[in-house]
């Protein structure tokens, strides 16, 4: 059961620790890098993506102005103790660093938006490859956003949330190697699970579920979402949304021994929402803290999945 978490702030390049008990902040990294957006801890060590340093058009409001597409994102690691930091991508190598998971076998998986991918790299930054590669001409439909690892069934989740609030956004599924013969760029084991989502983000699974944020308009956006993970062939059931009212939702993590899932949004908000059927199911949402404009989340622990 989780007592900490790491969340992303974004416009600071910080990384700030969070005890979950009080909501009591300190700043466990300063200097995460432009824009760090996904991040996991596993085995005493905190990996974290960053989307790289845009280009600003002054004339375009918000995000609408920021251009993501010079090749200067990363993937980043540095010990819980603060010690022997290093880079697991070089500079040059990846586009925009989106959300990161973990296999929990020494491997780490992320979306790469701009670059129009999924790809992965071991926690000692060798073998550094490409799952899943989009056509250019594909434009934001394409662009790959959030990503979740289930090394038991051997799957590989992700989205492509398609325009702002624009209600295309799609999560798709694929094995976590490419089949024989097959390149990343022309797989032929791709499913697209749900279809016409309001906007989604981050994913997570835990047992049987996959759980996502979605950034989109309400009713059905900026929400936190889950539904069961579905067989083979099969479309995904229509999502349960758990939580709605968020601003900007984006980072999630889940406990699953607490039966808590966690959510940051771009507001600041960071909120703790118990899981129907877990051990704090009927308890209603607490907000943790309200900090900065948030992104990824991780806790610290490792929870039964």
């Amino acid at each position: 059961m989780w007592q900490e978490l790491l969340a992303l702030e974004i416009k600071s390049g910080s990384v700030l620790r969070v005890s979950v008990p009080d909501g009591r902040v300190s700043t466990f990294l300063s200097d995460a890098g432009p824009a760090p957006d996904g991040i996991v801890v596993e085995d005493g060590t905190v990996y974290w993506t960053t989307m790289g340093a845009p280009e600003v058009d002054p004339a375009a409001p918000g995000e609408a102005g920021l251009d993501f597409s010079a090749r200067d994102g990363g993937v980043h690691a540095v010990g819980l103790d603060g010690e022997s930091r290093r880079d697991l991508v070089p500079l040059g190598a990846m586009t925009t660093g989106k959300q990161l998971a973990s296999d929990g076998r020494g491997r780490l998986y992320w979306g790469d938006r701009e670059g129009r991918r999924v790809s992965t790299v071991r926690v000692d930054g060798t073998g550094l490859a490409d799952l899943v590669v989009n056509a250019a001409d594909q434009g934001i439909m394409g662009e790959c956003v959030g990503v979740a690892v289930d090394p038991a069934r051997n799957h590989l989740y992700w989205t492509q949330k398609g325009p702002a609030k624009g209600g295309k956004g799609r999560i798709l599924r694929a094995g976590l190697e490419i089949p024989a013969g097959q390149t990343a760029a022309n797989r032929s084991d791709i499913e697209v699970l749900w279809s016409e989502l309001p906007e989604p983000i981050d994913l997570h699974v835990v047992d049987d579920w996959l759980y996502w944020t979605d950034r989109g308009a309400p009713p059905n956006g900026n929400t936190l979402n889950r539904a069961p993970l579905p067989p083979a062939g099969e479309r995904g059931n229509a999502p349960e949304i758990l939580a709605d009212g968020f601003r900007e939702a984006i980072g999630l993590a889940v406990d699953g021994e607490a039966g808590i899932a966690y959510v940051s949004d771009l507001g600041g908000h960071l909120r703790a929402v118990p899981v129907p059927g877990g051990p704090a199911a009927g308890q209603p949402p607490r907000e943790i803290a309200s900090l900065g404009s948030l992104t990824g989340l991780a806790g610290i622990g490792t929870p039964d999945r």
